[in-house]
């Protein structure tokens, strides 16, 4: 369920509480919930996830995407925190895909490769064609 992007980086579709455990065990430090509250009935509560990943010794942030697109604001708290993580990610949405892509903004305004990134995001089964301008604009602004 888990899929690794770039070495302590994994991405998920919606998460349950039990799947918190494998978490665990993987070394996750932080989970980054990328899907807005009540965007399906069957979604577990992002405050929900929150308590048991806190309970569980992880740390948990909400940056929530609706499917409207990314603001620059997302993209900032996105790497804001993935910089302060003390160890390995797990980033979810409905999919996957939204944290895939957030996650790849992130690194392209950190100035990683466009190039490289994508290759990450198709070896997950990921995507990155639907940002990739945003994806040159960024990295390019990184400089």
């Amino acid at each position: 369920m888990f899929r690794e992007l770039d070495g302590d980086v994994f991405v998920s579709p919606q998460i349950t509480l039990q799947d918190l455990a494998e978490a665990r065990s993987r070394g996750v430090t932080l989970v980054i919930n990328n899907r807005p509250e009540g965007e399906s009935d069957d979604q577990v509560p992002g405050p929900e996830i929150e308590a048991a990943a806190r309970a569980a010794g992880m740390d948990y942030v909400a940056i929530p995407v609706t499917h409207a697109g990314f603001s620059e604001a997302q993209v900032a708290a996105m790497s804001a925190a993935l910089e302060r993580a003390t160890g390995p990610v797990l980033a979810y949405c409905r999919s996957g895909t939204r944290s895939t892509l957030l996650w790849a903004l992130a690194q392209a305004a950190q100035g990683d490769s466009p190039d490289r990134l994508s290759d990450v995001a198709a070896a997950a089964g990921y995507d990155l064609t639907p940002v990739r301008a945003l994806l040159d604009m960024l990295a390019a602004r990184a400089g």
